[in-house]
């Protein structure tokens, strides 16, 4: 199976989160299983540390990528597909990363790892 983490999903693995359901953490630890993690988090993630909202030991540019790659976790780039499909899907979840998520599960073939239950109400792989 090839996962996309959400971006919760991601900062509670690395913290260590018993946020983290048990199933999304027997998955992820799975060595045959592939995890990535989007480009879109990670603007996430330094706009929320920008702002105040998401303290972090280093700063993003520092703290995203080694965390990500000590954690086996691959980058996943946006493409022009992926930001054409989450321009049509339904405005069902208001946040604009979550639906590039969605879309890049749907046009990558990802399951999304994600608690949030509006995800699971678009056509995409949820596992929580």
């Amino acid at each position: 199976m090839k996962l996309l983490l959400d971006t919760c999903t991601f900062l509670w693995i690395a913290s260590r989160s018993p946020l983290l359901s048990p199933r999304a953490s027997a998955v992820f630890l799975d060595e045959s299983q592939e995890s990535y993690l989007s480009v879109a988090s990670a603007w996430e993630i330094s706009i929320k540390h920008t702002l105040g909202r998401l303290p972090l030991p280093e700063r993003p540019d520092m703290w995203v990528p080694r965390v990500r790659e000590g954690s086996g976790i691959a980058g996943l780039e946006i493409n022009e597909d992926c930001a054409l499909l989450a321009g049509r899907l339904p405005r069902i979840h208001d946040d604009p990363f979550d639906r590039l998520l969605v879309a890049q599960a749907i046009v990558h073939g990802l399951t999304l790892v994600t608690p949030d239950p509006e995800i699971h109400k678009y056509a995409v792989r949820v596992l929580w």
